[in-house]
């Protein structure tokens, strides 16, 4: 009776009882479903992990021990930053891409799984001009935490990258991201998207901000609340840094290069034709998992 109380006001309460981990992780994941969180019983898991420091294997293992006072406060403060929608990457300062372990902060974006679209589409072109063991030279146009550099460098051992952002706090993020990946070829520098780079790239990649400004305010909590808006707000239309990246990347490609950027839903076609305007021939967009058009690439000619 006292964890079915505790469970629909604050499952912490229950500390002088003997809650379990196991109890902790129902009790929490309840009320995460309650709050109309859509991954409950993921979420409860991850934040019980982190607050006691167990990987997923140990947290099985400990199911039937019961939690301090101390420990179901902690696990109770994650939980109820949870339930502010504040996202859960966010809380535990880490986020999965690519298998990489990637560190993220309040300067970043989240990285999402659609985005592994552009680095899969990327990676394609790649493989159609030859071996990945070749030398490229790579730019990531608002890298962020270093995400998309990051992913591509972990397959392509002789190439070199460059990500740039307004931001230093995300450079700061990306640079920190790189050097405990082991990525001595992946370079930072502070600009607005194109304008410190020097060609010619191989490969240009960039995930840029493409929410229409006024659309920012129905995106989830998650997002429009948490997410640097700098990093979402593409302009009255979305398509603002398309048409930037548009202009720069005729002379940026070098010969036969290629270009792959994320749209959003519905913009394919029209971020297509910026491109085809700028003299550079799209191809038919990388769908998600959700079915999406995600991943446009471009390229320019030989």
């Amino acid at each position: 009776m006292a964890l079915q109380a505790a469970s629909r006001d604050d499952p912490a309460l229950a500390g002088a009882s003997l809650l379990t981990v196991a109890d902790a992780r129902r009790a929490w994941a309840a009320r995460f479903r309650e709050c109309g969180i859509e991954s409950p019983e993921l979420d409860a898991r991850i934040l019980i992990s982190h607050a006691l420091g167990l990987d997923h294997a140990a947290l099985a293992a400990a199911a039937s021990r019961p939690l301090s006072p101390t420990e179901q406060q902690t696990v109770a403060a994650l939980a109820h930053r949870r339930m502010a929608r504040e996202p859960v990457a966010r809380i535990v300062g880490t986020k999965e891409f690519w298998s990489l372990t990637l560190r993220v902060n309040a300067a970043t974006l989240v990285p999402r799984p659609e985005t592994e679209t552009v680095v899969e589409a990327a990676l394609e072109d790649i493989d159609r001009g030859g071996a990945r063991s070749r030398p490229l030279r790579i730019a990531d146009l608002g890298t962020g935490s270093g995400a998309i550099l990051l992913a591509l460098l972990s397959e392509l051992p002789e190439a070199c990258g460059i990500g740039t952002d307004l931001s230093t706090a995300a450079l700061a993020v990306a640079c920190d991201n790189a050097a405990r990946l082991g990525h001595s070829g992946a370079h930072f520098i502070a600009c607005d998207m194109t304008a410190a780079l020097r060609g010619p790239f191989d490969l240009i990649v960039s995930n840029p901000p493409y929410i229409a400004s006024a659309d920012i305010a129905g995106l989830a909590p998650e997002v429009r609340d948490f997410d640097p808006r700098p990093a979402l707000d593409g302009g009255p239309d979305g398509l603002a840094f398309y048409r930037a990246i548009a202009a720069a990347a005729p002379a940026l490609l070098a010969p036969g290069g290629a270009l792959v950027v994320e749209v959003g839903a519905g913009q394919a076609q029209s971020v297509a034709a910026l491109f085809a305007a700028a003299g550079l021939a799209p191809a038919v967009p990388r769908h998600d998992l959700s079915g999406v058009p995600r991943a446009l690439r471009v390229a320019r000619g030989s």
